[in-house]
């Protein structure tokens, strides 16, 4: 006698050897001989040979029809061997009867295991419901096979077009046009990015960039909402007129002016340096519409080429400090004895402040270098006056314990001109620039002590052990050799700065404080900047790197030269670039190297050099 039983979900036959009540003796047709439980036997026959039944039964239930066996089935629970009787209209022999067991187990969605070769028919509306569902799988399949084999074809699909961002940036494996892109790319070996830009989906690689960094942190566009220019600003003409004549000093490209100066000679013999904070904290207050969207922006996005500001043009043309107007300021005066430059009398006051010139870094670099070599000031616009603010910043920098004569990191500007680069360099620490930091320095420094003094609160930038954070509590920044350091002097450009300014504000006026120690929305407006601030300085960096390739591009370069830094890392001349080289040998630090530039991916954005040469040695 032979058997057919389950065992693990499946079906086996085998020859009894033999039998007690509870459970059989079974050797299988290659041999293995095993236990089987008598609960577990479904059938027992003497013909055909158990290595035929089931090839044979699959073969058979193959010709049966899955709706028709359906269809002759009550709601009752049934054996398959009456099923098989009932179909065939007569006892079923061993191979018709298993035929069925293997076609009612094929088919969950028609037939409702019940137990070990027992099964109940599905109702008619469930049946259905799994049937349409089955029929959506299979046309969603047609539709991604349809799809692959166009983008297999360097063809974009026009129902891929209409969800491009999503596909390229934030991919919903769920959804069928993920799932046919991901498998065109398999197919052909590249990214997404990379099969789209085949398929001209892409009008750039810069776009592509750009799109991701929109996605992200601009999923509605940079434009401001319609209503901005309806958005109140308050009235201050009745400030008190600051009798000075300011300039200020910035990059060619800056257009939101934080910052200008002045120097006026008291009656006393004292000279009254004057640091001008644009006010914006004047023209709406916390809680405002205004404010909503500076809140949400939390920074100005700066990247080659272009910027995205965090306040509206409008906003930024009222309170930038432009030449030839009076602008609302927020003015640290530092009365300084002429000769000692020693600092004699400090204060602050909220006024409006004529800006006489907005002078520009390009313009002043014939200074930088009279002012380092000690040569006379010259003459000129200002010339005088940014001489003594020179002075006073090296006395600044020396109280401050941080007195160095070597310029610092060199400094790198982007020109994006239509589809061509030009990087320019500068170092930091030049005269003008020293300047310009560390009134800046001053200033911060100064009025996070203000605050702290009359607790106020504040979000200062601290640092201890090498480790810069924010954080609504004072503490000292040993890098910048200072007590106090709050944000304060770009208020155009960052929210923490317009925060900063307004508590300072309200000091002044002697008023309340907008946002009070530990509130909620200080905590979070920290968290928030934070994490924002870094994101944003990332895709900058991201996007200076994407057009240093760009320029190497441009300019046919296949050579570079740099200096090795530590074990694989070199850094490239003249451009903001740190590459590692892998066919770099061991080589000292500081050894001048010479590299053959290879392949340049202005998606991924990478550059693959390789080590040519020895330029100018260094001893170990």
């Amino acid at each position: 006698m032979h058997v057919l039983y389950e065992e693990n979900g499946g079906f086996k036959v085998g020859s009894v050897l033999a039998a007690t009540d509870a459970s059989l003796q079974v050797e299988a047709p290659h041999g293995k001989r095993s236990k089987v439980k008598t609960s577990a036997v479904l059938l027992r026959f003497e013909a055909p040979p158990p290595a035929e039944l089931l090839t044979r039964a699959d073969e058979l239930a193959g010709q049966v029809d899955t709706h028709f066996l359906w269809e002759c089935c009550d709601q009752a629970e049934f054996g398959f061997d009456d099923l098989a009787t009932e179909y065939c209209g007569r006892p079923a022999n061993a191979i018709e009867a298993a035929s069925i067991l293997l076609k009612l187990h094929s088919a969950p969605m028609y037939f409702y295991r019940k137990g070990k070769g027992r099964y109940r028919a599905a109702p008619a509306d469930t049946l259905k419901a799994a049937l349409d569902g089955l029929e959506k799988k299979r046309q969603v399949q047609a539709r991604i096979d349809a799809w692959s084999e166009e983008l297999s074809d360097k063809r974009l699909p026009a129902e891929l077009q209409a969800l491009l961002p999503e596909l390229l940036y934030r991919p919903d494996r769920s959804k069928p046009e993920t799932k046919a892109l991901e498998r065109a790319c398999e197919e052909a070996g590249l990214s997404p990015a990379k099969l789209l830009q085949a398929c001209g989906a892409l009008p750039s690689s810069h776009d592509y960039h750009m799109g991701r960094f929109l996605f992200e942190y601009f999923p509605r566009g940079t434009v401001f909402p319609p209503d901005v220019s309806d958005m109140p600003v308050a009235a201050l003409a009745d400030l008190p007129r600051a009798d000075v004549s300011a300039f200020s000093l910035d990059d060619a490209d800056t257009t939101e002016i934080d910052d200008a100066f002045s120097v006026t000679r008291l009656k006393d013999g004292l000279l009254r340096i004057g640091i001008h904070i644009a006010a914006p904290g004047l023209g709406f207050l916390p809680g405002s519409p205004m404010d909503a969207i500076a809140r949400a922006r939390l920074s100005t996005v700066y990247f080659p080429g272009n910027k995205v500001t965090m306040l509206p043009q409008r906003i930024v043309a009222a309170f930038s400090l432009a030449e030839g107007r009076e602008h609302p300021a927020v003015s640290l005066y530092v009365d300084i004895a002429e000769d000692s430059l020693a600092i004699a009398n400090l204060h602050t006051v909220v006024e409006r402040v004529p800006i006489m010139s907005n002078l520009r870094h390009h313009n002043t670099q014939g200074l930088d270098r009279a002012f380092a070599s000690g040569e006379p000031p010259g003459e000129g616009e200002f010339v005088r006056e940014l001489h003594l603010l020179w002075r006073f910043a090296l006395k600044l920098e020396a109280a401050r314990g941080k007195q160095s004569n070597l310029p610092e990191r060199p400094e790198y500007s982007f020109h994006v001109e239509g589809e061509r680069i030009r990087i320019g360099m500068r170092r930091r620490g030049e005269p003008m620039d020293k300047l310009v930091a560390e009134l800046m320095v001053l200033v911060n420094s100064t009025w996070g002590r203000l605050l702290d003094d009359n607790d106020v609160p504040a979000v200062y930038r601290v640092q201890s052990g090498g480790k810069v954070r924010m954080t609504t509590g004072a503490a000292p920044h040993q890098g910048l050799g200072v007590s106090h350091y709050a944000w304060s002097s770009s208020p155009l450009r960052r929210y923490i700065d317009l925060v900063n300014q307004w508590q300072l504000l309200a000091l002044l006026a002697g008023e309340p404080a907008p946002f009070h120690k530990n509130a909620s929305e200080l905590l979070s407006t920290v968290s928030d900047f934070e994490a924002t601030y870094s994101a944003y300085a990332e895709f900058q960096r991201h996007m200076e790197f994407y057009w240093c390739l760009r320029w190497l591009l441009q300019e046919q370069m296949d050579t570079l030269t740099g200096e090795v830094i530590r074990e694989h890392l070199v850094r490239i001349d003249g451009l903001p670039l740190v590459l590692r080289v892998p066919s770099l040998p061991e080589t000292v630090p500081g050894t001048r190297i010479e590299l053959a530039v290879g392949a340049i991916d202005l998606i991924e954005v990478s550059l693959s050099c390789q080590f040519r040469r020895v330029l100018e040695p260094v001893s170990a």
